[in-house]
């Protein structure tokens, strides 16, 4: 048995950013939060899926980045492994989702510097 709860939750920038309600064994799971104007690195994931679900606000997420998506609340995105994302909250209001990444592997995150605007950055295939 397990239980967490969004209130107590440890963002990793204060007050925003993402908290794991879950790290483990099977998936990694928590809340994202982005105010506006804030914005989420580029980054993959070579081995894990990586889903968002919008409960508030709006966030532009960057696929690859070429495809730009709006996602508002009550819908759903998945990132395939190896697949670029970029979100940015380009809103009034601040963005809040849910994340789950499966399967769990701390180590599976690869940074790749990129904003939209830019060119998209060379890299080597996940």
């Amino acid at each position: 048995m397990y239980f967490s709860s969004e209130r107590d939750l440890a963002f990793k920038y204060g007050d925003h950013g993402p908290g794991y309600l879950l790290r483990g064994p099977g998936a990694d799971v928590g809340i994202i939060v982005l105010r506006p104007g804030d914005d989420y690195r580029n980054h993959y994931h070579a081995k894990s899926e990586n889903v968002f679900l919008t409960l508030e606000g709006r966030v532009t997420l960057w696929s690859n980045c070429r495809s730009r998506v709006s996602l508002g609340p009550g819908e759903l995105y998945r990132c395939d492994p190896g697949e670029m994302h970029y979100l940015v909250n380009e809103g009034q209001e601040r963005w809040r989702a849910v994340f789950i990444r499966v399967p769990f592997d701390p180590s599976d995150t690869v940074p790749v510097e990129w904003r939209p605007g830019e060119p998209p950055p060379p890299r080597e295939p996940a």
